[in-house]
């Protein structure tokens, strides 16, 4: 009776040490894969840090695209203000080319460009919006943008005689972990 009695009090205490450490080395690579996977390399911060950046050109273009097109509206409507009323005229409307007078077409660019300067307005905020990101992720990630070998502001020697060096260096992310 002894010996069972043993045996199973042996069992049970091995069984139960073996699960709690069992259940720390799970924890453990749980929090350190935890840790291996928020650690980004510097080539997926680069790729990041791109991505950002092009999305920020992709707004500037749009808004660069949206501003050609309200002066475009503006010019119209000036030219359409000189001329009488009841005159035909014709605008085009998502690729057909509508007729109209004057009298109704002009109220319609009016809210066109009123619109367009709206959207504008939006984008641009939007715009400002992904540049404070891209800052913010600059300083999280410690990035610096510059050309390559120069760590502090240039040297009178180099500001004095500019070179073709000078001239070839093209700008560098630099990411410091």
């Amino acid at each position: 009776f002894f010996f069972f009695f043993f045996f199973f009090f042996f069992f049970f205490f091995f069984f139960f040490f073996f699960c709690i450490f069992v259940w720390k080395e799970k924890k453990m690579a749980s929090e350190s894969s935890k840790k291996a996977t928020k650690a980004k390399t510097a080539e997926e911060i680069f790729a990041e840090f791109q991505t950002l950046r092009n999305e920020q050109r992709v707004l500037a273009n749009r808004i660069a695209e949206y501003e050609m097109d309200l002066k475009e509206h503006r010019t119209v409507i000036d030219t359409l203000k000189t001329v009488d009323e009841s005159r035909k005229c014709f605008r085009l409307i998502g690729g057909v080319l509508c007729e109209g007078t004057v009298k109704a077409v002009l109220p319609q660019l009016t809210d066109s460009k009123e619109q367009l300067e709206k959207l504008i307005a939006a984008v641009t905020e939007q715009l400002t919006k992904k540049g404070q990101e891209i800052n913010n992720f600059k300083q999280e990630n410690n990035i610096r943008i510059g050309t390559p070998g120069t760590a502090s502001a240039p040297t009178e020697e180099a500001e004095a005689k500019p070179d073709d060096s000078q001239q070839q260096s093209r700008n560098v992310l630099v990411v410091n972990n």
